[in-house]
């Protein structure tokens, strides 16, 4: 008997050892982070360096394991199919999608303290986009709660203005305009199509003085733009049929190429991809627009999202992956990333001035004929600066909409299971089966 208990103390040793080293192999090859991130949407030297400054600040190797995806259903199949991610960066439904499957690791309250030197996140976003994520839920929880933002922006029309009027192109259904028929390209996404064929469907009705004057005008649009009835899901089948007839074509990236070339007139972008097209067809000698629907527009946000399945209440991979959003929240990496890929970053700086510096450097101009005033998004008055008239309505527009813009803005919501399946459905006859 003792000689069992002997073989079994032996045993457990041989296997609390085995566990033991295998956690020092972990440790010793360094701290592994799996990164999901959008096609071109960070520069990546900076996950380089992020590798060396953690390294240097706290003692411990980190190998950031990056990878890609193209849109947000691709993000969540890559998921659904086994791909264990700890670090994700989706748009505003996708992040409430997977905050109602209870799939997110909500940031750790260290995270939000503002007394800490290296919370560069919580210290230097944008009051007014932190007001706005912790303005929505998803099961009366904030999302300011489970994602940390890291892009926004709003979504319209890049045109050229010596093929269209400006007039023409401040409205959603341009899309369906057959003075511009297979002249116009659009969005192959089942989310942007919805939101815009909404746009069209309630343009009359939230346009009116009566809508726009109502004290809760904001909840209402943001009611009236998510609306998935049977009845609005039938008549956006109509809208998309029209519009499917009448495009060039859904897209999901030749729509900057196409426009530049001059193969369409205009394309429904968001605005990261609007300031790239605009800057492209610059070098070209072709001045684009951008325009925003006068009706209503989308405001996205895509944010920093720690996954569960990935995290697995291990809090140094919780704390390399809250680091790395502070790292990439440091006001001079946020400035390299707008740089590098064109779209916006939601942080200001707070008392640092390296952003707004940034900006009048991209866009100021001594002598303007234009002041620019993004007072809302640094959070006072003091961030005014001259431009010229052709800034307004091109890449500075595109990049920092202006304060009457974000009224009429509303952020997509996370469609219910249902709602969804039912949506899903009308998309695939729409794309697919050709049914109007």
């Amino acid at each position: 008997m003792n000689k069992i208990r002997s073989m079994i103390a032996l045993l457990v040793m041989a296997i609390s050892t085995t566990l033991l080293s295998g956690c020092m192999k972990t440790d010793s090859q360094g701290l592994e982070l799996k990164v999901a991130n959008w096609e071109e949407y960070i520069d990546e030297s900076i996950i380089d360096q992020f590798e060396k400054w953690y390294e240097n600040t706290y003692g411990v190797k980190v190998i950031v394991k990056y990878s890609t995806f193209g849109t947000n259903e691709d993000l969540y199949n890559q998921m659904s199919i086994g791909d264990d991610f700890d670090l994700v960066c989706p748009s505003e439904y996708m992040i409430m999608k997977l905050m109602s499957e209870n799939r997110l690791v909500p940031f750790s309250e260290q995270f939000f303290d503002k007394n800490r030197e290296e919370n560069y996140y919580i210290r230097c976003v944008s009051p007014y986009i932190e007001s706005r994520l912790r303005g929505f839920s998803m099961n009366q929880k904030s999302i300011a709660q489970y994602a940390a933002g890291y892009m926004w922006g709003t979504l319209g029309f890049v045109y050229n203005p010596r093929e269209i009027l400006p007039g023409e192109a401040a409205h959603w259904n341009l899309l369906t305009n057959k003075k511009y028929k297979k002249r116009i390209t659009t969005k192959d996404s089942i989310r942007d199509s919805y939101f815009a064929a909404m746009g069209m469907l309630t343009a009359k009705k939230v346009s009116s003085r009566e809508f726009m004057s109502r004290p809760d005008y904001e909840n209402c649009l943001a009611k009236a733009l998510n609306d998935t009835s049977d009845v609005s899901v039938d008549q956006v089948k109509n809208i998309l049929t029209k519009v499917k007839e009448n495009v060039y074509s859904f897209e999901t990236d030749s729509g900057k190429s196409d426009l530049v070339s001059g193969k369409v007139v205009a394309n429904l972008q968001w605005s990261g991809d609007a300031v790239y097209s605009m800057s492209e067809a610059e070098e070209d000698g072709v001045a684009l627009k951008y325009a925003v629907p006068e009706e209503s527009t989308n405001l996205w946000f895509d944010g920093w999202c720690m996954m569960k399945k990935g995290i697995r209440k291990d809090k140094r991979k919780q704390q390399v992956a809250e680091a790395f959003v502070n790292f990439l929240s440091r006001p001079e990496n946020a400035v390299r990333n707008m740089d590098y890929i064109g779209y916006t970053s939601v942080i200001s700086g707070d008392e640092d001035d390296t952003v707004y510096d940034y900006i009048k450097d991209c866009y100021g101009v001594k002598n303007g004929d234009a002041t620019y005033d993004l007072g809302y998004f640094f959070g006072d008055r003091n961030h005014c600066f001259t431009t010229s008239k052709e800034q307004t309505d091109g890449q500075l527009f595109a990049q920092y909409p202006t304060e009457d813009v974000i009224k009429r803005s509303v952020v997509m919501a996370c469609f219910d299971k249902e709602a969804g399946e039912k949506i899903n459905r009308m998309w695939i006859d729409i794309r697919c089966f050709h049914l109007k």
